[in-house]
């Protein structure tokens, strides 16, 4: 029998507490038992006047707002409000009773720019100590392994027009190891009889930190970087590079311009990592560099890199058929004939020559080089001993399984961020803004992860680990680390 549903109940008066309307599963209830926000009112005590001024918003309200955008995958704050109004878990979870008026979608936005939003390098960044504090949460219940440390970065569309840019003239990133490399050029120079380098002050060129090139910036979002994605598709996008253990909780990360490559910006991720004393730190073929299998190597940690193509011409001996001899310091080729040492560049890498009168009449010169003097060059990094390191450790074979399980870490960290919490693009403008974004993505990423491990009763095994005490000093020294890097970057841009 068909049965039929009155109208009447909508006009009922039915008296029940928030409490009731809340399902006992719904993730608002274990977001609220994770942990205790009250820290937040210590954190932004400092940016409230004391005696002036009409009595603000709660500032755990303002901050849960862009929470629960992230948290529930929710487009926009001013969709965000509205699904608050009707929305009771999400009212019961800001602390709002149903009558309570819910804040414009602009308080958040005027209360960043006024209150929240960090234009001096030396000011802690609120998002970041909330990041923090909420790992701190993980590493604390022992849920955070550090052995295996997993970097990889993402690049996230920007609010930025790809057609209206213009070409400007940018200084130079000092690299963090171009002292040291200088250096070591010098002395491999001297060691191999020739003269140092000419310091660049005495050719009037100037010092390495005010060398000029050319890039095309975006004219609504100058802080972003062109990013070549393929070969035919360009955009203005910013990088977010990211670090996670194997369980997937993001220890870290540092927010650069699109166009900056990532084993540049790395040691601002690095400085972050090494409090966490890894054993390995998994990354990508990106990260491949002299540079970084030197730094992590000297700090006794293991780099598990991939397999790196040779980067050479079809038809052509590949660089591994140059043979080295370290015992005389030369090369030789396929045919049996030496490449001599030649000089040491300003970039740090050997160039070894052969014999030109030798090389004219080889069989195999249209195999091995098309110089008109008929000279192959070879050139090896004066830190190429680390790298052979690194490709010694990706040989062994527990190491080998290891940066398998990136897809399964890093890369899935990534997805999730992109599919579920609106990291894939922004509509927010300057590199402080996304910042933000990232920290308080990453923030509820590992919020949210704890959360689901109480609400399915794991908090009753959750143990505070002896091992892990050790890495809560990191929460003590992590703004100083964030705070030295933000005036070396400030002071190479003056």
């Amino acid at each position: 029998m068909m049965s039929k549903k009155e109208d009447q109940s909508r006009e009922q008066v039915i008296m029940i507490s928030l409490e009731d309307l809340v399902p006992e599963n719904h993730l608002v209830r274990a977001l609220d038992k994770a942990i205790d926000y009250s820290f937040i009112y210590d954190l932004v005590k400092d940016r409230y006047s004391e005696d002036t001024g009409r009595p603000s918003l709660d500032p755990v309200i303002l901050i849960k707002l862009p929470m629960i955008q992230i948290l529930f995958g929710i487009k926009s704050m001013r969709q965000t409000i509205k699904e608050i109004e009707v929305n009771m878990a999400y009212r019961w979870f800001l602390g709002l009773s149903p009558f309570d008026p819910v804040p414009h979608f602009g308080t958040f936005s005027k209360n960043y720019t006024r209150r929240f939003k960090e234009d001096n390098p030396e000011t802690p960044d609120l998002f970041a100590q909330i990041f923090h504090h909420i790992l701190m949460e993980c590493v604390n219940r022992g849920l955070v392994d550090s052995t295996n440390i997993f970097v990889d970065a993402t690049h996230i569309k920007a609010h930025a027009n790809r057609h209206k840019n213009t070409k400007t003239t940018i200084q130079k990133q000092v690299l963090y190891y171009e002292e040291q490399l200088q250096k070591e050029i010098n002395q491999d120079r001297a060691n191999h009889n020739r003269k140092p380098m000419k310091d660049k002050d005495d050719d009037g060129g100037g010092a390495t930190g005010s060398e000029e090139k050319t890039v095309t910036q975006s004219t609504t979002d100058p802080e972003s970087g062109l990013f070549h994605k393929g070969e035919h598709k360009e955009v203005f996008a910013y990088t977010a590079q990211t670090a996670c253990d194997k369980h997937g909780w993001i220890l870290g990360y540092t927010v650069h311009p699109g166009n900056e490559h990532d084993s540049k910006t790395f040691i601002d991720l690095y400085q972050i990592l090494k409090k966490f004393n890894p054993k390995q730190i998994i990354a990508d073929a990106g990260y491949k560099t002299p540079a970084i299998a030197k730094l992590l190597l000297d700090d006794q940690i293991n780099p598990i890199f991939p397999y790196k193509r040779p980067m050479t011409k079809d038809g052509f001996f590949k660089n591994y058929e140059y043979v080295y001899d370290e015992l005389y310091d030369c090369y030789l080729c396929p045919a049996n004939q030496l490449l001599l040492y030649s000089t040491t560049n300003k970039d740090g890498y050997r160039e070894y020559k052969s014999s030109g009168v030798i090389c004219r009449t080889c069989p195999h010169l249209s195999m091995c080089t098309n110089s008109k003097n008929s000279v192959k060059v070879v050139i090896r990094h004066i830190w190429q001993d680390y790298l052979d390191q690194c490709e010694d450790l990706r040989h062994t074979r527990t190491l080998k399984d290891l940066y398998s399980l990136r897809k399964e870490t890093i890369e899935r960290c990534f997805g999730t961020a992109k599919e579920n919490h609106g990291l894939r693009y922004t509509n927010m403008v300057g590199k402080a803004r996304m910042n933000m974004k990232v920290g308080l993505t990453f923030a509820c990423m590992n919020l949210k992860k704890l959360a689901m491990i109480i609400m399915k009763g794991g908090h009753n095994s959750l143990r505070k680990s002896k091992e892990y005490r050790n890495i809560l000093e990191f929460f003590q020294d992590t703004l100083k680390a964030t705070l030295s890097v933000r005036k070396m970057v400030a002071l190479s841009t003056v």
